[in-house]
């Protein structure tokens, strides 16, 4: 399901977003925003969190580290330079940088993602997000450096980096550094807590954005093929006989 609020803002809900809204944030570049409808239960996830980062028993990615240092616990005055040193430790991309329209559709279907109230982030951090759709800043992420593992660590952290005020971004089509940017839309960087880096960067919204943008781009060059077929045939004064659908039926083609 799809809403408008005012005239330019696409709301998306978790579950409901179609193939069709997706498109129209690639191709026309829309703002968008998040059904406020899952706030209660976005910011209750996000209250569990906090619980577990408060209490003593150590929560993998809560209170711990990572990987080979899962068993190591954290002081709860360092949980939230642990996850801005995660977001900083996996920006580590090479090449050129994606597409803007690649990465506004990465941003939104990590909207998508973190509106299912699974990932425990608060909404504040879907709201900055948000403020980077309206204030059209798009992050820059280079366009290599994803294993797609337990997610597309790499490129989702220069995302992130860029919401916590790191790395570069593009706002009106100039490549700039992050602070500078939010500087001038009059915004601040967000300071990352309990488990919030780990949500951000593990997804597969890079790979699903590229997959598609080939999806939109291919189904397009198909459209036009057809159109420029039926041209074809009505310029050339031809039948439209072997279109006949009891034809094509018995070639069984699905």
């Amino acid at each position: 399901m799809m809403t408008e609020k005012g005239a330019d803002v696409i709301v998306l809900t978790p579950g409901e977003a179609s193939l069709s809204t997706l498109q129209r944030l690639y191709r026309e570049g829309r703002t968008f925003a998040l059904d406020r409808r899952v706030r209660d239960a976005v910011e209750r996830s996000a209250g569990r969190i906090a619980e577990a980062a408060a209490g003593a028993a150590p929560v993998y990615g809560v209170n711990t580290g990572f990987g080979k240092l899962a068993s190591v616990k954290i002081d709860s005055r360092d949980v939230a330079q642990l996850q801005r040193n995660l977001i900083l430790s996996h920006s580590a991309g090479v090449g050129a940088p994606l597409a803007p329209a690649i990465v506004r559709l990465v941003m939104a279907l990590k909207l998508l993602s973190l509106g299912r109230a699974a990932s425990g982030v608060r909404w504040a951090v879907i709201e900055q997000i948000e403020k980077f759709s309206a204030a059209g800043i798009v992050p820059v992420i280079p366009a290599q450096g994803s294993v797609g593992a337990s997610g597309d660590l790499a490129p989702l952290a220069h995302m992130t980096a860029a919401l916590i005020g790191e790395g570069e971004v593009f706002l009106g089509g100039v490549r700039r550094p992050t602070r500078n940017a939010l500087s001038e839309c009059g915004l601040t960087p967000l300071t990352l807590s309990a488990k919030e880096g780990l949500a951000m960067i593990n997804g597969t919204q890079v790979s699903t954005a590229l997959a598609l943008a080939g999806l939109f781009d291919g189904w397009r060059n198909v459209v036009a093929s057809l159109t420029t077929s039926a041209l074809s045939v009505d310029a050339a004064m031809g039948t439209a006989a072997p279109f006949h659908p009891d034809i094509h039926a018995l070639r069984g083609h699905r």
